[in-house]
């Protein structure tokens, strides 16, 4: 197994982006071969200090391999969801990666 956290920051001055960027994973991402598991939402808040609240959406997912998630960075509709929903979201993002 291999999995892929991506944490996203929205641009402040779009209101509606945590929906679209939620939205578009789940109508672009969702679906692609070699994904075991999906799950992206809303940051949850917390009244614990070590975690961290500053993002505001993030996306975990599992794959069958290194290879189905290197595949997954190529497919076309994961260049469609950062070209069309990604772009105009996102201020910045981190990802981890493990095995």
């Amino acid at each position: 197994m291999f999995s892929h956290i991506v944490i996203f920051w929205t641009q402040p001055g779009q209101p509606d982006a945590v929906d679209k960027l939620i939205a578009g994973a789940n109508e672009y991402l969702r679906d692609i071969p070699g994904l075991e598991y999906f799950q992206v939402g809303r940051m949850a808040t917390s009244h614990r200090p070590v975690v961290d609240q500053s993002y505001q959406v993030a996306l975990n997912t599992v794959f069958t391999s290194r290879q189905a998630q290197d595949d997954y960075q190529v497919h076309p509709r994961h260049v469609e969801f950062v070209e069309k929903v990604f772009n105009g979201c996102c201020q910045r993002v981190v990802v981890y990666d493990f095995e």
